[in-house]
C-alpha cells in the first residue's frame, strides 16, 4: 500500500519513524511519502518532502509573519498528495496544519487517519467538529483521551505511546557507560544536570538563557544541553552566546537523560521521556505576551497542568513553573530542592512508577501500524 504521512515536529518525526518501521515489516510492498524528518527519511528511504524544520512556527506573531511560508507548505503538500495518490494519508499531531490537509484528502476520496491526537482536550475543543467530519479514525496514545473523546460520541482507538517503544528499543540497544559518554562529549566529572529547552527556535531563544542563567548558580554540577536535531551548534552558540561553556550533545538525548541527576525541561514531549527514565525535573514554560495576556489565555485552557506526566497520573508530580513562575529565583530554589531532599526525590520516584504503570508496555507502533493496515484493507 501507499502511506502518505505528515509530521510538523521532531516528536512526529521521532513516533513517525517507528510507524514507518513498523509498517514496513508488516506490509513488505510498503511505499512512503512523507513530511517528516531525518528519522522517517532513515526508516523510508527516502528524503522528506519537506523537512519539518521548515514547518513549526510557535505563537501567534511567528505564525502571523510566516503565513506566506505555512501557505506555500500547505499547497505544496495538496499537490504531492494527488501525485502520489495514496491509498491513506496519516496525520501526526501538528494539528493546525493536519486538519486542513485531513479536509483536503476527504474531499479526494482518501482515506485519513489521525496518529496521536490533538491536544484539543486542552484547548480548541471546538476541533472535534473537524475531527468527527475529515478523520475516519483516530489512533490515540494517552490513556484520558479515550474517556474525552467518548463525550462526544467519536470512537477512538488507544494503542499505547510509541515513546515506551522508543526508550525500549534504545535500552535494548545502548552498550554506552557514563565514562564513555563523558568522554565522547569532554565532560567532566561533577553530576549531570540536562537542559531540554524544547524543539522549536521559539522555545529555545524563550527558555535557554533563562535555564543557563540558573546553571551559574550551581558550579558544583555539570549543565548539558540537548541539541533538538532540527538546529545547528552555531544557532546554540547564538542564543547562549561564543563565552557560554556549557556542553552541547546533538543525538544524544536518552544517554543525557539516562547519565543526569536532574533535568530543566520545556514543556512538551520531552517531560514525559524524562519523566520515564526517572529523571526528577522542574518543567518550564514562557510565552512572549505580557502576563496579564498569558493570564487571559490560561483560563481558556481546559486543564489543570501543561505536563503529560501531571495529566496522566492526575495531579502535579512534577512541579510546573510557567510564565510569571519561571524565572531563575524560582527554578532554582525548585532545582536545589530536587538536588538536596532526599523524601522529595523518592516521593519522584514513586510518583514516576505509577506513571510507567498507567502508561501500560511498550509496542504502541505495532499496534498503530496492524490499526492503519486494517482499517485501510476493510
Amino acid at each position: 500500500m501507499r502511506y502518505y504521512l505528515i509530521a510538523g515536529e521532531a516528536s512526529g518525526d521521532l513516533h513517525g519513524s517507528n510507524l514507518v518501521r513498523e509498517l514496513k515489516l508488516q506490509d513488505p510492498q510498503a511505499q512512503f511519502r512523507f513530511f517528516g524528518g531525518d528519522l522517517m527519511a532513515a526508516q523510508a528511504g527516502v528524503p522528506p518532502v519537506k523537512h519539518y524544520s521548515e514547518m513549526a512556527f510557535m505563537g501567534f506573531v511567528r505564525v502571523l509573519m510566516n503565513l506566506r511560508k505555512i501557505g506555500r507548505n500547505m499547497e505544496q503538500c495538496k499537490a504531492d498528495i494527488v501525485d502520489f495518490k495514496p491509498d491513506v494519508v496519516i496525520l501526526i499531531d501538528f494539528a493546525g496544519f493536519n486538519l486542513r490537509i485531513a479536509e483536503f484528502a476527504k474531499s479526494l476520496g482518501l482515506k485519513t487517519v489521525f496518529y496521536i491526537s490533538p491536544k484539543i482536550w486542552a484547548w480548541k475543543q471546538n476541533r472535534i467538529k473537524k475531527i468527527k467530519k475529515y478523520i475516519d479514525k483516530m489512533l490515540t496514545i494517552l490513556p484520558f483521551e479515550t474517556e474525552f473523546y467518548a463525550r462526544f460520541d467519536y470512537p477512538v482507538e488507544y494503542v499505547g505511546n510509541p515513546i515506551l517503544d522508543a526508550i525500549e528499543e534504545f535500552r535494548s540497544g545502548d552498550h554506552q557507560t557514563e565514562a564513555d559518554f563523558r568522554k565522547a562529549n569532554n565532560l567532566t566529572d561533577k553530576p549531570i544536570i540536562g537542559l531540554l529547552a524544547g524543539s522549536r527556535k521559539q522555545e529555545v531563544d524563550f527558555m535557554l538563557p533563562v535555564m543557563i542563567e540558573v546553571s551559574r548558580q550551581f558550579p558544583e554540577y555539570q549543565f548539558v544541553i540537548s541539541g533538538a536535531p532540527g538546529l545547528d551548534r552555531d544557532y546554540y552558540t547564538k542564543v547562549i552566546g561564543a563565552d557560554c561553556n556549557i556542553p552541547i550533545v546533538f543525538g544524544q538525548t536518552y544517554n543525557l537523560l539516562k547519565f543526569s541527576r536532574a533535568a530543566l525541561v520545556t514543556s512538551g514531549t520531552a517531560t514525559l521521556e524524562t519523566a520515564l527514565f526517572g529523571v526528577p525535573e522542574a518543567v518550564l514554560y514562557r510565552i512572549s505576551a505580557p502576563d496579564f495576556l498569558y493570564r487571559i489565555g490560561r483560563k481558556l485552557l481546559k486543564v489543570k497542568w501543561i505536563s503529560l506526566a501531571n495529566l496522566i497520573v492526575g495531579r502535579e508530580i512534577i512541579r510546573e513553573l510557567v510564565q510569571m513562575d519561571c524565572n531563575p529565583r524560582t527554578i532554582a530554589d525548585e532545582l536545589r530542592k530536587i538536588l538536596d531532599d532526599k523524601q522529595y526525590d523518592a516521593e519522584f520516584q514513586r510518583n514516576y512508577a505509577e506513571l510507567r504503570q498507567r502508561m501500560g508496555s511498550a509496542g504502541a507502533s505495532q499496534r498503530a501500524a496492524q490499526a492503519v493496515i486494517k482499517f485501510v484493507s476493510a
